[in-house]
């Protein structure tokens, strides 16, 4: 078993290409050594023959052994923190370096000397004036107390720059960070593979989100800017530190420092999408029964100061003005209207799709991909849940959210909300179809009080489900 799934990290293009560039490189040294055995005995045709041999070598060396590597190395150095990296126009300025240099010292002409002096002169000064612009700069940044995937998040970017005497020009502020802190496959590549090397293997790749581009920043002054940024899907972002570059003054390189960050979490919360009239126009009517404790009802029981997250249409202006300090009512609890969402996560219909084999898997995660080709499906079921939350909210219902067996507390309010909407972006699909459902946590449901409105998100056909579940809750597919 550990054999196959050591198999499976290994690609048929990458056992091609090592094979191809064993070859190569073992070739190209055979005919190096047999140009050096023609030359030294004297034989021209076999010395000529070689040669030209050599160079086909080198253009299969330059096609199947390079670019593997230079994009391994590629790879790493983005995960590396070096100061500088060359931009196609230092390249080519390098480059252009070279002829006019070689031209200058085999003809002699005064004029291609000056023109080489003037590269070498622009490449001096781009690079230190390009290292000096980013030295001795502040950036901060502010994120919203809630982000919704796919959504347009406004965010406070701040640059302060400390230098005394120069401005800084045209800098980028990026902030890196990871979706996890250990890959999902580490578990499964450590049963084959040492823990270090599956550690190398499954390491999380550095995300990057540009926040803002900045034109212009005084001496001893700060700038800051509202930036908009989308995060495409749910999920966590955990901020690892920022990154400033810029490719001031002519773009030959791109110049770069990393700034420490506090360590953070983002929690992008799913997608909301729009729910069906029928489930909108559930006649959710609240109960005659008056309590003495807090609830939803018609009838003020106290008056308290503000707090954070309260509902600023309880706000008491009256009592607000006598005592100078917001103050909000609260009301005694009735019969109060309950809405109970059960989340399935398994995923039906899927068997036919071929399952990903492990370096795919690896591949996909390392690009930034979900390691499953259900992950639209699941996604719809997800936003559909978050949707439903977001609903019986804003019509003042008690509200609570089920993940599969783990049930979680009847709550009211945008701060319960949020805590759902967290646990919903963290969610993971489960794939195991002869899992079934735990009914006694739905009998659970069922019976703890009547007048309550139970939602079952589920990718199950109704066909396949119970007929007591059929009656007493509301079917959602996705």
């Amino acid at each position: 078993m550990k054999f196959r799934n050591l198999i499976q990290l290994f690609s048929f293009r990458d056992v091609r290409n090592a094979i191809l560039g064993f070859s190569v490189v073992i070739g190209g040294l055979s005919l190096a050594g047999l140009t050096l055995y023609a030359h030294h005995t004297g034989d021209n045709q076999m010395a000529g023959f070689a040669a030209a041999a050599s160079v086909v070598f080198i253009l299969l060396i330059l096609v199947f052994v390079i670019p593997p590597l230079a994009r391994s190395a590629s790879a790493e150095a983005s995960q590396m923190n070096l100061p500088f990296e060359f931009t196609t126009g230092g390249a080519v300025i390098l480059v252009l370096i070279v002829i006019v240099g070689f031209s200058a010292w085999d003809t002699g002409n005064n004029l291609l000397f000056l023109v080489l002096s003037f590269l070498a002169a622009s490449l001096v000064v781009g690079f230190f004036v390009g290292n000096y612009c980013l030295k001795k700069l502040d950036v901060k940044m502010r994120f919203p107390e809630t982000i919704f995937a796919q959504d347009i998040t406004p965010i406070l970017v701040s640059l302060h720059n400390r230098k005394r005497i120069f401005p800084t020009f045209s800098v980028v502020a990026q902030v890196r960070g990871k979706h996890r802190e250990t890959s999902v496959l580490f578990d499964e590549i450590k049963q084959i593979l040492p823990e270090k090397w599956a550690e190398k293997i499954t390491r999380p790749p550095i995300i990057k989100h540009t926040l803002d581009y900045f034109v212009h920043v005084p001496r001893r002054a700060s700038v800051e800017n509202k930036a908009e940024h989308i995060f495409p899907h749910r999920g966590r972002f955990i901020i690892k530190d920022f990154e400033l570059s810029t490719k001031f003054p002519f773009g030959f390189f791109r110049h770069r420092q990393r700034l420490s960050a506090q360590k953070a979490e983002i929690v992008i919360f799913p997608k909301l999408v729009s729910i069906d009239e029928e489930t909108t126009d559930l006649p959710l009517e609240i109960g005659k029964l008056v309590a003495q404790k807090k609830g939803l009802g018609q009838d003020l029981l106290a008056l308290r100061d503000y707090q954070p997250m309260d509902d600023l249409r309880r706000v008491d202006w009256k009592a607000t003005a006598r005592a100078q300090r917001l103050i909000v009512r609260e009301f005694s609890a009735e019969d109060d209207n309950r809405v109970s969402i059960v989340f399935d996560t398994r995923l039906f219909g899927e068997t036919d799709k071929k399952p990903l084999t492990l370096r795919e898997k690896v591949d996909a995660e390392q690009k930034g991909k979900t390691l499953t080709p259900v992950s639209q499906r699941f996604e719809t079921g997800v936003s559909s849940a978050a949707s439903l939350l977001a609903h019986f909210t804003e019509e003042q219902a008690e509200i609570r959210l089920m993940i599969d067996e783990e049930v979680g507390e009847f709550g009211i309010g945008r701060e319960h909300l949020y805590e759902s909407l967290k646990r919903l972006a963290l969610v993971e699909p489960k794939f195991n179809e002869t899992a079934e459902f735990s009914s006694e946590t739905l009998d659970e449901i069922f019976t703890e009080r009547e007048n309550s409105y139970t939602f079952f998100v589920t990718s199950e056909n109704e066909e396949n489900l119970s007929s007591e579940l059929l009656q007493r809750a509301r079917i959602i597919n996705f």
